[in-house]
């Protein structure tokens, strides 16, 4: 169940997916958190780094593991806002990334709950908790808002 503290490390998340648009990016944010602390963050940075792997999620969890000197990153949890692609989920997964916690979902690519279901998946040798909807409206708009534009 989503708590104030959510909703605050999300509105961070949505000021980071802002950031991402202004340079011409696809508008996502994340935020990784550990104990009430930020220890990560980014925003999507693939065309600016000329990097496929810069999702904001890939860059927030990169922050973190460098900051801490770690590769695994348990009892965290990642907010992002949009539900994340097969790529995503399982560095999220590698990483022992305790709880996901997104806005909107992503009816393209996202692998959580629109396609695959991969947070339900008993294969994995890692569980996470998925919270989704929190935010929803204000990060699905920021995508949206984006496109129009290009179009």
């Amino acid at each position: 169940m989503a708590t104030p503290k959510d909703y605050g490390f999300m509105r961070r998340a949505l000021d980071l997916a802002e950031i991402a648009a202004s340079r011409g990016e696809v508008p996502v944010g994340a935020v990784l958190v550990h104990d009430g602390k930020v220890i990560g963050e980014g925003s999507n940075r693939p065309i600016g780094d000329c990097d496929p792997s810069a999702h904001a999620e890939i860059v927030a969890l990169r922050h973190a593991a460098a900051g801490l000197q770690n590769y695994r990153l348990p009892n965290t949890t990642l907010y992002v806002t949009i539900e994340p692609c097969t790529m995503c989920f399982g560095a999220l997964v590698h990483a022992r990334v305790r709880r996901l916690v997104y806005g909107a979902c992503e009816p393209r690519a996202g692998v959580v709950e629109s396609h695959l279901s991969l947070g339900q998946m008993d294969f994995f040798n890692h569980k996470i908790y998925i919270e989704s909807g929190i935010m929803a409206e204000e990060a699905g708009r920021l995508v949206r808002e984006f496109f129009y534009d290009r179009r």
